[in-house]
């Protein structure tokens, strides 16, 4: 999926993220995406082995999604579309299972993708949140 309507859609309903292979270093897209999306209302919760036990965006960061325990809207993903596969089962094991699964702006893995669209996760490949949700004018003032 990459039509601007349909993103425009999952950046209105999705509420809660979770954000795979979030970072703390500022300059990084997996720390400064999600910190944007936190400033514009979304609650975010940092997904990141090296790093649990933190907290960022006013959450405990996570080091596996099944540590959420809880329903997210949507998983964002950070992390090298190699390394994919390996984070299939803990995305298909999540339940409720995520309505979106987000691969950031350069992430493609077309085989991951068509696994999650067949257990109806809705995936969205090779885009970035943050210039999406800026471009669309979702942005708060």
């Amino acid at each position: 999926m990459n039509g601007s309507a349909d993103v425009a859609g999952i950046l209105s309903e999705s509420r809660t993220i979770a954000v795979l292979g979030a970072h703390d270093e500022e300059w990084r897209p997996a720390f400064y995406v999600p910190q944007y999306l936190h400033e514009q209302g979304y609650r975010v919760i940092a997904v990141n082995p090296l790093l649990a036990g933190r907290t960022l965006w006013d959450e405990p960061v996570r080091a596996r999604l099944a540590d959420i325990g809880e329903p997210v809207d949507m998983v964002d993903v950070f992390r090298r579309a190699e390394l994919l596969p390996d984070h299939l089962p803990d995305l298909l094991a999540m339940r409720p299972a995520p309505r979106f699964v987000w691969f950031q702006q350069g992430i493609r893995n077309d085989a991951v993708a068509r696994r999650l669209t067949e257990a109806g996760i809705v995936v969205v490949q090779d885009r970035c949140t943050m210039a999406d949700h800026r471009r669309l004018g979702l942005a708060r003032d």
